[in-house]
């Protein structure tokens, strides 16, 4: 038999899905693969419901349903601060998985270079791959995430095709400031570099933190191709409904390559989702602050049991350290966390390149019984503190 594609042995599976399908996974809690277990907003199942008996129930256009994209278009225009036109700027994609690989197989060529923050988002890596893309990592310095701009330059100077940013980031929960953003900007000009930012987390961010967009820093709207998905804002990571917003130019290739990836996102959700995007102002404010509560909570009780973790400024992961009670083998403790816990993390090593970190992914996205519920199960981790498991 002839051999498989060389590029899929350079990739396995998502280590987030393995640990939520692992032996024990049915009677431990999901912190891991980072969806909510609380409903969409009331409107938007109302009109899935409405939808679900009148259509559409057949291929949308592929650029995405003109009325959704004339609501999409409104609702990035206020966060953006400029028109966005809904025929040539956005296209609809199936989730931001498939905004980013459509981003990226009309962006680079084989042997083309990506660069990307460490920690990152693992689709990203696997991603970049299957693009046939040489990646270069810029690592991020541990707990706060600085970058060190000596190797973001050194990393920029190689001209990869593009630099790939996660902000509010999966999963650090770093939110990039004005200043990083625009030191940024100024080196992707300065060596000829596209910036795809992967923006799903927008909405979330804490301590009265401003989401600062890329695409409207001087200079940067030619060069900044936005990533998205409507799945972490709405609670509908089901729905699958993500979408690219760039420069004319830019969207026009991304739409073919999507063309032929998937066609259309699904119809009756397409409709349906426009209900949220016309939720007012209050809906973002509330989310807000119901993820800061939960983050408040979450942390606060991981560190009462005498855990190590990081403080996120927004997303909702929350890095904890295993190092510091004897465990470094950050896979064998997520097993062991399922096994004997009873609740579901994700390894580090899904988010960097190493054998093991010593870290471990866990989301507060769920209700805040999920989580006392939770924290409950984790108090059991005091009795192994500072020895190995």
């Amino acid at each position: 038999m002839q051999s498989l594609s060389e590029r899929t042995s350079r990739f396995g599976g998502s280590m987030i899905r393995a640990m939520t399908q692992s032996v024990h996974a049915d009677r431990a809690i999901n912190l891991g693969q980072g969806f909510p277990d609380f409903d969409p907003p009331a409107e938007m199942m109302l009109e899935l419901a409405r939808v679900s008996r009148e259509g559409p129930h057949q291929y949308a256009q592929t650029s995405g349903a003109a009325n959704l994209r004339i609501a999409l278009s409104g609702r990035l225009a206020a966060s953006l601060g400029r028109n966005v036109d809904p025929e040539k700027e956005v296209v609809i994609t199936c989730g931001g998985t498939e905004a980013m690989m459509a981003t990226l197989l009309a962006l680079v060529d084989p042997g083309d270079r990506v660069a990307v923050f460490s920690p990152y988002y693992e689709n990203y890596v696997s991603q970049a791959i299957m693009a046939g893309a040489v990646i270069d990592f810029v690592p991020l310095s541990w707990p706060d995430f600085r970058i060190d701009f000596d190797r973001l330059e050194k990393a920029l100077a190689k001209r990869p095709k593009a630099l790939i940013v996660c902000n509010p980031s999966n999963p650090t929960g770093k939110v990039f400031s004005l200043d990083e953003l625009t030191t940024i900007a100024n080196l992707a000009d300065r060596y000829d570099v596209y910036v795809i930012t992967d923006e799903v987390y927008e909405h979330i961010v804490f301590d009265g933190r401003k989401h600062i967009y890329a695409a409207v820093l001087p200079g940067m709207s030619e060069r900044v191709i936005t990533t998205s998905s409507l799945s972490k804002t709405y609670a509908i990571t089901g729905w699958r409904l993500g979408y690219v917003y760039a420069t004319p130019r830019i969207i026009d290739a991304v739409k073919h390559v999507h063309d032929y990836l998937t066609v259309c996102a699904p119809a009756p959700v397409q409709e349906a989702v426009i209900a949220g995007l016309r939720l007012p102002e209050s809906y973002y404010e509330n989310l807000r602050r119901s993820y800061q509560k939960k983050r408040d909570i979450f942390v606060r009780g991981l560190v009462d049991i005498g855990l190590e973790v990081t403080n996120p400024q927004g997303a909702y992961y929350v890095l904890m350290d295993t190092r510091s009670f004897g465990m470094e083998d950050d896979l064998a403790f997520c097993r062991w966390l399922i096994d004997e816990i009873g609740v579901i993390a994700v390894p580090g090593t899904s988010f960097q390149q190493a054998k093991s970190t010593g870290t471990v992914r866990l989301h507060f996205a769920k209700k805040e019984e999920t989580l006392l519920a939770a924290l409950n199960r984790l108090e059991k981790i005091r009795t192994i503190k500072g020895a190995r498991v």
